[in-house]
């Protein structure tokens, strides 16, 4: 029998029918796409894989992507929808505060709506990571959910796992996340250079930050499959993933180096509109949960 109920933003990157499979309560972020000063398409991101590819490719074609920050009304829907159905437990995760305050809204939302109902315990935590990285934290709080475990037990384990999970990110154009405020302009001017790569990853505050810089797009890869050696998989949640914005063959060809040398094969995932327009279409990432924290 579930102890508690499982809440969290779209940002986690789960695809519908997860959500659905899963059993657990997304607040959905907004997007605004335009070209020009025409608008061309405003709406939450529950949409399909193909439909995420769509929305790259019309960043690939000139229109500019909006998102704002999950408020605290948001939360208030969220959660008071949760209170009406009855549930009295809950683990809100959310997007990760080094690039976002939202947990901030989800709990001042909790407070809101214990007025009304005064006998809900929800917890919100921030995931110190997004998209699929908070998506692999949703899911191990879903796997002890599952295994009968309680609020507390789940909320001390997502705290700790959540300095372990790794981002080995390549970005095709770092002007996005210089737009978003992500990194800062002169950090984006390094993306300008004739065939550098910078590699990002999450530091342990949960900020992006270039850690290095690889002439060309092989040594990129061979930086990423290399640096996988400094580490070792969570054996209780050994997830893995590779998620691109539109870059089907580079993750298949990162996919296929991880497995030739280490003999593992990462779930090759899509990233979501709502991240996916800070970091712009062409983007792969390797993400996993490791046994080591995060070096930076």
């Amino acid at each position: 029998m579930k102890k508690f109920e499982i809440s969290t933003d779209s940002t986690c990157d789960f695809y519908c029918s997860e959500i659905k499979d899963c059993c657990i309560d997304v607040a959905p972020l907004d997007y605004v796409v335009t070209k020009g000063d025409d608008l061309v398409e405003e709406k939450d991101c529950y949409t399909s894989m193909d439909e995420y590819i769509d929305f790259y490719r019309r960043l690939k074609n000139g229109c500019l992507a909006k998102t704002s920050i999950l408020n605290v009304q948001a939360h208030v829907d969220l959660f008071t929808s949760m209170a009406k159905r009855g549930i009295k437990q809950a683990l809100h995760i959310s997007q990760g505060y080094g690039l976002s305050p939202t947990v901030d809204n989800a709990n001042a939302a909790i407070q809101i709506v214990k007025k009304d109902y005064p006998d809900i315990d929800y917890i919100a935590v921030e995931s110190n990571t997004t998209t699929c990285g908070e998506g692999m934290l949703v899911k191990a709080a879903i796997k002890m959910r599952d295994e009968g475990k309680t609020k507390e037990e789940t909320l001390e384990v997502i705290n700790k796992i959540k300095h372990f999970v790794q981002h080995f990110i390549l970005v095709n154009d770092l002007k996005f996340l210089a737009r978003g405020g992500r990194i800062s302009a002169a950090s984006a001017n390094i993306g300008s250079l004739l065939q550098v790569k910078p590699m990002i990853q999450f530091d342990k505050q949960g900020k992006l930050k270039i850690v290095k810089k690889e002439l060309g797009l092989k040594k990129a890869l061979n930086s990423i499959v290399n640096d996988y050696a400094k580490f070792t998989l969570n054996k209780d949640f050994p997830y893995m993933c590779i998620v691109h914005t539109d870059n089907e063959p580079l993750a298949i060809q990162l996919q296929g180096m991880l497995k030739e040398k280490y003999n593992i094969e990462p779930e090759i995932r899509v990233m979501g509109p709502i991240i996916g327009a800070h970091v712009g279409p062409g983007a792969v990432a390797f993400t996993f949960i490791s046994n080591e924290e995060r070096p930076y």
